[in-house]
């Protein structure tokens, strides 16, 4: 009898989804927990693995015979859709965790017969094992193939450590189906996080928009997917005119040939997908795309003959063997090689996304100058490679191996280096007595470090405290960072430092502090006072070192694209028109989650961090949106006594389902205020849970130490330095 209902979501798909906190726990990782990639990996003889590379793009597998006899092109495209799914709204999608190798990124359309690549990529992977990460050798095999092939590249970093199970982060779109786009675009625009103009591509459709052959439109979409992964137009020209130098696309014949992908496929396929049931399915027969088309007469060398026939031809439309819409030159001899036949040429060939580069003015012109500057071309398509390739590692400290360039850039959220010494623990009981006595109350203090500290994502390793870029733009004008507030608790910072700082200098000592100290010490002495107001004499750890960034050290544009507009821990929430209670993924308490995995919270850390920011009233505005305690500033747990009171009844109390108001029960007076991302702590069966433990008579100790706890955590998760 088959089942058809099997798990918690089958029966409630609308319910929150709290996988994602409890992902890549250490128990997952089969290396066990004492298992430090970094350095096993500084231990790895990256020469011998790059001889290895070359070696096995040149030897022919006859399960899966290499195009033009070599494998480099398809490692090529390993390597870029591994990284190039990254988006900058939440950081998702890189390479940094290798994930291309597990669902859904494993089964995308898009990735067809990339599984074969990574299958002939084992015999590295197994030499070199626990020093050599799947997500490292993805990158690294493409990287080695371009060198392999002709390109000056400017280096590599190693240091990209597996996840062991599938990436279930939200969310890659809402589509039940491959390749359809109608459900992400909304008023005519393309929905936030999504970067892909369809599901299951990582960028645009090849054939056009929405199968529409229309070069000028397909320049749109490429100008919108390149720049939400945080690429401009030249590095956009440079990747894509660089990437096809390389290699072919694939379609022998119909999809209709194609089997299941690699998840859905038949066991005896131990894990290979897309078996192509047409002549042979590999070589001359094989499937990726549906085109079937070569760029360049020499497609295993790097070079601007791919510029060269796009620009100096006239194009017309045809199909591929495949049905696809593809363009070929008119009257052009036959000069492209065949991949598998010494004897056949074949007239050259582009996609519609080919020719936008042509009809689009801003790309035709980019173009254009690379074509008649062979060296800035290559030159920018190795630095747009290495951004592309590296964009997701976070600052240059968390690099590895002996290719890290010199040079430094601005993506990589650059620091100036500490030219002082750390204060010490005399100088940190003096500094919170000072901001403690400046006249910040101690919710705007809390406010502040929460601010600075959790604008970081593990996802790319963006944002976060140190650098204390909350001061500069655009941070400093994010509407939830309270911009009028900020100035003047940033010029009370600035008046403490340089005061301590001159005293320091007349002394004699080459101690300092910083800003980016000051501001998350802030925040520590405000939750000290608050829980010694509660009767707890308790310290919260703070380790000094951060650094000032200066603003030509800010990533602006970047910045600007990713201004929060949610946040749940601070009861922030911009688009209350968007909540539909029928779509848990537009709703307030959703955000929260998507949140808090980029912050690396479990659930029990999710829970008390918004129990402790509440009664501490760090909430935008400094609103009383719930703040469930009748004294806020002292650290205690009344946040969860009073949301699990039973004495009190919640209503709604605005037109989007987002406030609610707890009336006690006996004398029907109004007596809190609170939002979705409260009332779900005592709705959610899981989160309820948790806040009963700390609702309990006997867990107020428990709270503090655990708010403390989870609180340092995120005040340190940029903090490379220490790690």
């Amino acid at each position: 009898m088959k089942r058809r209902k099997r798990w918690i979501t089958d029966w409630w798909p609308n319910r929150l989804n709290l996988k994602i906190l409890r992902q890549n726990c250490p128990q997952q990782n089969p290396y066990g927990p004492d298992y430090n990639y970094v350095k096993e990996v500084e231990t790895l003889d990256v020469e011998a693995v790059k001889e290895d590379l070359k070696k096995l793009m040149k030897t022919q597998q006859d399960w899966w015979p290499a195009d033009f006899g070599h494998y480099g092109p398809l490692f090529v495209r390993l390597s870029w859709h591994s990284a190039g799914s990254y988006r900058i709204y939440d950081g998702r999608g890189g390479a940094r965790d290798g994930s291309l190798r597990f669902p859904p990124r494993l089964n995308w359309p898009d990735n067809i017969g990339l599984d074969k690549a990574i299958r002939l990529l084992w015999p590295i992977k197994k030499k070199y094992g626990k020093k050599l990460s799947w997500a490292d050798l993805l990158i690294l095999a493409g990287t080695v193939a371009m060198e392999d092939m002709g390109v000056k590249l400017i280096g590599f970093s190693l240091g990209r450590e597996d996840i062991h199970e599938p990436d279930e982060s939200p969310d890659w779109g809402p589509e039940e189906a491959m390749l359809t786009n109608k459900e992400r675009y909304k008023g005519g625009k393309l929905e936030r996080p999504y970067a892909a103009t369809e599901m299951g591509l990582i960028y645009v459709n090849p054939e056009g928009p929405g199968g529409n052959p229309d070069p000028v439109e397909s320049a749109k979409e490429i100008r919108l997917a390149f720049a939400r992964m945080g690429m401009n137009d030249e590095e956009t020209v440079a990747l894509i005119a660089g990437g096809h130098a390389f290699g072919k696309c694939h379609g022998a014949a119909s999809d209709k040939y194609l089997g299941p992908d690699p998840s859905s496929s038949p066991l005896e396929q131990q894990g290979l997908g897309w078996k192509f049931h047409y002549k042979t399915g590999k070589g001359p027969d094989a499937f990726t795309s549906g085109f079937e088309l070569t760029w360049s007469p020499n497609p295993t060398k790097f070079g601007i003959q791919y510029l060269h026939l796009l620009f100096n031809h006239d194009w017309e439309l045809e199909k591929s063997p495949a049905g696809k819409h593809q363009w070929v030159a008119k009257d052009a001899p036959d000069i492209i090689p065949d991949a598998h036949d010494p004897n056949k040429k074949h007239k050259p060939r582009m996609l519609t996304a080919d020719l936008a580069l042509k009809f689009d003015p801003s790309y035709a012109k980019i173009a254009k100058r690379f074509l008649e500057n062979p060296e800035e071309f290559e030159k920018a398509f190795a630095t747009a490679w290495f951004k592309l390739t590296h964009r997701d590692m976070g600052p240059k400290s968390c690099y590895v191996g002996p290719y890290v360039p010199k040079e430094e850039f601005i993506w990589q959220d650059p620091l100036p280096e500490r030219d002082y010494e750390v204060i010490n623990e005399e100088d940190i009981s003096q500094l919170k007595k000072r901001i403690l006595d400046s006249g910040l109350d101690t919710t705007k203090l809390v406010y502040t470090a929460w601010s600075s500290a959790a604008s970081y994502r593990d996802s790319d390793r963006k944002g976060g405290a140190n650098g204390a870029r909350i001061r500069l733009l655009p941070m400093n004008e994010w509407e939830v960072n309270h911009p009028q507030d900020l100035k003047q608790i940033l010029a009370i910072y600035e008046k403490i430092q340089q005061e301590f700082n001159e005293e320091q200098k007349k002394s004699g000592s080459k101690r300092r502090v910083s800003i980016a100290d000051l501001i998350i010490l802030g925040g520590c002495a405000a939750i000290e006072d608050a829980a010694k107001k509660a009767g707890f004499d308790i310290q919260a750890p703070f380790t000094p070192g951060r650094v000032d960034a200066r603003q030509e050290e800010v990533d602006v544009e970047f910045y600007r694209y990713i201004e929060p507009f949610a946040d749940g821990f601070r009861n922030y929430f911009k688009y209350l028109n968007s909540i539909d209670e029928e779509d848990v993924y537009t709703t307030p308490e959703y955000f929260l989650i998507d949140k808090a995995q980029l912050l690396k919270l479990s659930v029990p850390e999710m829970v008390v961090l918004i129990g402790g920011l509440r009664v501490l009233g760090a909430v935008y505005e400094y609103q009383n949106h719930g703040v469930l305690t009748e004294t806020p500033g002292v650290l205690t747990n009344a946040y969860f006594v009073n949301l699990l009171d039973m004495g009190i009844e919640w209503m709604q109390a605005d037109d989007y389902r987002y406030l609610f108001k707890g009336i006690d029960r006996k004398s029907g007076e109004p007596k809190w205020m609170a939002t979705r991302v409260d009332l779900i702590l005592g709705h959610h069966d899981e989160l309820r849970n948790v806040a009963e433990i700390y609702a309990s008579d006997d867990a107020q100790e428990k709270f503090i130490k655990d708010f403390i706890a989870a609180w340092h955590k995120v005040m340190n998760l940029d903090r490379f330095d220490l790690k």
